[in-house]
Order: structure tokens, then sequence, then C-alpha cells
């Protein structure tokens, strides 16, 4: 196969580092054929066999990328999990994982694209990590454009885009270069996050599942005065209050880019609205029911001592993650303690609400780039394929047949040993086996639900307009466009979170609020507001 290397200089990072880089990159000719070299008539790997495993190759592959915190209880690398060794077997490839440090992500995703020793494949987010997206993530030699490779060697998920309209624009640049192998969303698994509350306490106190804001009020002074709680509304904070744009929505605004009504991209946090979504927040925390600490809420060991101590009765958590851990240790702790799903409240009763968390079919934050430093992209093409064929889907999804899953009137499920462990819960055992995040085709019938109030949340926080409202993160503006982007973007989120975090806390007063709007206007919000509605209006011509 062919050897890539290059040199380039780079833009990295959030706070805009220059690195000069030595890139591997494609020396076949011309730079158009960078990444479409070795297809076509010159493969000279067993790969060329698409569609056929396990692959017979003594070749091994790199590749980067995080891997579950969950899983690091059991073993240091993928490689050696039940799932690792399955997938080698399977495939017939061996693969070297490097994972990030926990919370390091970022900063060693920046030092690896530097560095002049990539590995074949990287799975991350470059839609939004890389600075300049995918486009200059191609244009920079650093990733391949995969439309041949994708042709001629990835025979399932070719299928998948064949019959998938929706998903093919998705993965897309507006150039039409395919640029990752996704991780594709059930259209079940679209919503999981929301709103949730302490049900024992709302049925002690004689009160309802609040929907209002009023109710909301209601409902965490009744916590604080009643139950003694010192938080009664906490978050996890990462980069910001994580809410998911609950009770900012409520005024028809959010927390970052959306489109409005109209079809328009607005930036959130300098509308008129928004104002009225700082105040009463800041009302709220002034009186005690927004934990104090929430912007110290940063890891997770703090936002679950909260939930499990009584100091908190309500939060915006996430349905496995959140929801189902609190109920598996708070049940341990009192047999009473329930935890519900709230809606996205709303200003006014019945009303639908504006916004929520709802995401894509395509998730880029878990999705595999293959380098152009991979000695073999045929073969590492070949390897990403088989997680979406019907027995690689299992395995991703499932993990191994009569170990993590057995069939049961047609449908997988999970084992005794997976969900009845004595020492672990079900989400630490199932990352053994199967891959929680990554590229691969997502099944419907998955759940790691244990119980009933986690089947019912998604019915309640799938309720709102947010498929109209929330911008795609998989949009991408040219070259020259993202530059700009990074560079005002990570001005214009350092000032506007230090002032939300300020405003709230009663550290600035609201009538600050139009000289703070002046000030990220005149950091160029207008421009890439502009900049994100013309990338919009692009891909929904795709």
């Amino acid at each position: 196969m062919k050897k890539y290397s290059k040199k380039k200089t780079i833009g990295i990072a959030v706070s805009v580092v220059v690195a000069s880089a030595s890139m591997l990159t494609a020396c076949s000719g011309s730079k158009e054929n960078a990444g479409q070299t070795g297809t076509g008539n010159s493969i000279t790997t067993p790969a060329a066999e698409a569609g056929k495993y396990p692959v017979n190759t003594t070749e091994t592959l790199t590749s980067w990328e995080q891997i579950n915190n969950n899983l690091l209880t059991f073993v240091p690398n993928l490689a050696d999990s039940p799932f690792g060794k399955q997938l080698e077997k399977d495939t017939g490839i061996k693969v070297k994982y490097s994972h990030p440090a926990d919370g390091q992500s970022k900063e060693q995703f920046n030092l690896l694209i530097a560095s002049n020793n990539l590995p074949d494949v990287i799975e991350y987010d470059w839609n939004n990590a890389y600075p300049g997206g995918p486009e200059k993530a191609i244009a920079d030699k650093v990733i391949l454009p995969l439309n041949d490779l994708i042709d001629k060697q990835a025979p399932n998920l070719k299928k998948l885009l064949q019959q998938d309209k929706e998903l093919d624009k998705m993965l897309k640049t507006d150039s039409g270069k395919y640029y990752v192998f996704p991780m594709i969303r059930p259209d079940n698994g679209l919503v999981f996050r929301g709103p949730m509350i302490r049900k024992d306490w709302l049925d002690e106190l004689n009160l309802q599942v609040p929907t209002t804001i009023d109710e909301w009020y209601t409902v965490l002074k009744a916590f604080k005065e009643k139950k003694g709680a010192t938080a009664p509304f906490t978050a996890q904070y990462s980069n910001e209050f994580n809410v998911q744009d609950a009770f900012i929505g409520a005024y028809h605004t959010a927390n970052r880019y959306y489109v409005d009504d109209q079809g328009k991209v607005r930036y959130g946090p300098i509308d008129p609205q928004f104002k009225d979504a700082l105040s009463l927040l800041r009302q709220w925390y002034a009186e005690g029911l927004i934990d104090k600490d929430f912007a110290l809420n940063t890891d997770s060991k703090a936002y679950d001592s909260k939930m499990l101590s009584n100091a908190s009765g309500a939060t915006v958590g996430l349905l496995s993650g959140g929801m189902g851990k609190w109920m598996e240790s708070g049940k341990k702790q009192d047999p009473k303690f329930q935890l519900v799903a709230a809606p996205y409240p709303t200003l006014k009763k019945g009303e639908r609400a504006f916004i929520g968390q709802r995401d894509f079919k395509f998730n880029p934050i878990a999705s595999k780039a293959v380098t152009t430093a991979a000695k073999d992209p045929e073969l590492a093409v070949k390897w990403l394929d088989y997680a979406y064929s019907e027995k690689g889907s299992m395995l991703f999804n499932f993990g191994i047949e009569g170990e993590s899953y057995t069939m049961k009137d047609g449908k997988p499920t999970f084992t005794d040993k997976i969900t009845k462990d004595p020492k672990y819960n079900l989400q630490q055992m199932v990352t053994q086996y199967t891959k929680p995040n990554g590229p691969f085709l997502g099944d419907a019938r998955k759940s790691f639900n244990t119980f009933k109030e986690q089947d019912d949340a998604v019915g309640v926080w799938e309720q709102t307009d947010a498929a109209k409202h929330v911008l795609p993160l998989f949009i991408t503006p040219t070259v020259d466009e993202s530059k700009e982007v990074a560079k005002i973007n990570t001005a214009i989120a350092s000032y506007k979170e230090e002032m939300f975090v300020k405003f709230v806390m009663g550290k600035e007063p609201l009538d600050k609020f139009d000289d703070y709007v002046k000030r990220i206007k005149e950091m160029g919000s207008d421009k890439v507001t502009k900049i994100y509605q013309d990338a919009y209006d692009r891909y929904n011509k795709r």
C-alpha cells in the first residue's frame, strides 16, 4: 500500500493554539487523488473482497478513541475486553487501541493531530472538535475522503446510505465528501435526557409533577422548606449549566445557536427574551432553589452525591447514566426513592415546549475517520464496515450470544450475568461486551432501562418542538468560514458563560444585559449566525 507523508501548519484547539506539524498524507501525485488511491484496480490486500469476514491478514490497525469509563472498572484497554476480543475474532483484524485519559480527550486530540504519528483511524467529533471541520481536515490531508472507499469496500454502510437519503445527506460535506463511519442512533434513541424529579417527595407533599415554570417554583420551594433540600434543583456543569434548554426554552429561546419558527438561525443568549430566562434563574438562585455550587458540578461524583443524599430533588439528566443509575443506588438506601420524568416546562399550561434535548440519527461525536497515515485504508474501511453488518450490529449492540444476551421470542435479551451481577450495575457490565457509543448501527431493541420510570421518560421528554429548532451539529461551513467561526465562537462562548454565571449568581446586575449583548455582537456573533445560516441552507439543499 502507499505511504502517506506531508508537512503542514494547522491551527488547533479551543483557545487558538497554532502548531506546526508534520502530517502523513498522500504522495501519489496530485492532491485530488489523496485518499482515493489504492481503491479500484490497485488494491493488493485481502480487503479487496468486500463484505466477507474474517479477513485473512497479518496487518495490525491502530485506533485512537475514548474508552467508556465503566469499562475501565474491568480492563485498561478495549482490546482486553470480551468485546474487543470477539471483534478481532469475527473480523480477523487485530487492532491496537490508544485511549486518551479521562477528561483530557480534547487536549490529547489536539496533540495527536499536531504530531507526525497518526493512527489509522480516529474516533472523535470531526465536525466540532477539529478547527475548520471535516472539509478542513480533508484539505489539511489529515483524514481521507471516503467516497471511493465506501463505494468499493463498505457494502454494509453503502446499503444503509442508499436506503436512507436523510442519513446520506447528514454524512456528507457540502462538496459531497463522506468523511466518517457514523454512529447511527435508532429512531427511539434520539431523546435520552430531560427534567426529572423525586416523585416520592411530590407524593409526600401532595404535589403533582410540575409542567409550567410557576409549578416548578412551587415544587422547588416545597423541597427546600419541607424536605430540607439544600440544592432543590441541581445539574451537571460541563462548560455550561447543562439543562438542555429546560426553563430557558420556556421563553422561546435557547442557550446556544438555534433555528427559530421562520427557519432563521439565531444566537439565543443575546435574544431579548433570554434576559427573562436569566431573571428567572437569578431569582431561583437567590432564593436557594438552584444549587448554589452548580458551577462546581464538573464531575459526576459531586453531582451523584447531591442526587443521592437528599440534597437535591430535581435535575436535568440522562436516562441511563442519570435516572437509572440513581434509582438503582437510591432504592438501596430508601425503597421509596423514585425519580420520574417531568415535561420540559412552559410558561402557559398546555403549551408545547419550544425546545428540548433531541439529537439526530447521525451522532458526529462518536464517529470514526480514516487518517491519511493509514498504511492500508481499504483494510481499515473493511474493519469499520463490519459494525453495519447484521452480525456486527448484534455484537456492537448486544455483545456475545450465550454470554451477554440470548434470543427470546426472536428478541435479543441481556442475560442475568449482565443484569443481575451482585457487584456491578447493568451499565458497567454491558460495556465489557458491547460498545455503548461508536461507529455502528444502533438497534431499537436495545434498552439499558431497568425501571418502568425510564421507559415512560422518553414519551414525556419527546413532547417538544426540538426537531424544528435544534441546529444540526453536522452542517459544514466552508474551510474559510470554519476558521472564522472557530476563532469567534471560542471567545464568545467563554465570555457568554462567564456572564451567564455572574448574572445567575447575582454578581452582575441584569441592567448590564444590553452591554453584554453589545459586546457579543462586537465579537462577531452576527457574522457567525450568517455563516451558520448559509451552511444550514446549503445542508437543506443537499
